[in-house]
């Protein structure tokens, strides 16, 4: 199991920078990939690029499902945390577990964020083609549902636009090379500025 624990010091320190986790499997943690090309510093420097003051805390464990994530939730996210990046159930479908499952673990997740006021960017993930269209509706429905019923942003897609292009994939045809996570950043930039947004907002209140 690899565990990619990092933070990127851009705005490191600063009393306005927003304090993200993101709490994921190996494509939060960049399996395959140099630390400076994973996607926490490739969104930390896009981030940064647009004047935005964030710390992002690289909570990436390889291998982990929905459960696992939960298993380690509290010592992840730090009491300092106010907001979570979630990118978690890949390895769950993967692993064709019961889409319920799935959703139990990740629904404890927002229910323990929820309860400490930790805003979230739920990351979607969309079933295997082999596996039918009964688990797909079961596994998919999951993360929009969910964004619905503990009212967190919603990414509903975590590799659009890279898992149908054979470019950007590795070899082992699951994981993002380096072109593939500059595409993922540059789709889900707009949605991790909500979410700085968000903190910022609450913060005022």
């Amino acid at each position: 199991m690899a565990f990619a624990w990092s933070v990127i010091p851009s705005f490191a320190g600063s009393p306005a920078s927003v304090k993200i986790v993101a709490l994921g499997d190996s494509l939060t943690a960049g399996l395959g990939l140099p630390i400076s090309e994973g996607f926490v510093p490739r969104l930390q420097a896009a981030v940064a690029a647009k004047g935005n003051a964030a710390e992002i805390v690289n909570a990436g464990v390889s291998g982990n499902t929905a459960a696992d994530g939960f298993a380690r939730l509290d010592w992840s996210v730090p009491s300092d945390t106010e907001a979570v990046i979630l990118e978690l159930g890949a390895n769950d479908m993967l692993r064709v577990l019961n889409p319920q499952v799935t959703r139990e673990a990740l629904a404890a997740i927002l229910q323990r964020l929820a309860e400490r006021h930790i805003h979230v960017l739920l990351c979607g993930m969309r079933a295997a083609p082999n596996l039918g269209n009964y688990y797909a509706k079961a596994f998919e429905s999951i993360y929009p549902e969910l964004a619905a019923a503990y009212n967190v942003l919603l990414y509903p897609f975590f590799l659009d636009g890279v898992a149908a292009d054979r470019t950007l994939i590795q070899r082992d045809g699951v994981h993002p090379n380096a072109a593939g996570v500059d595409t993922i950043v540059a789709r889900i930039l707009p949605k991790v500025e909500e979410l700085i947004a968000e903190v910022r907002k609450s913060r005022s209140h």
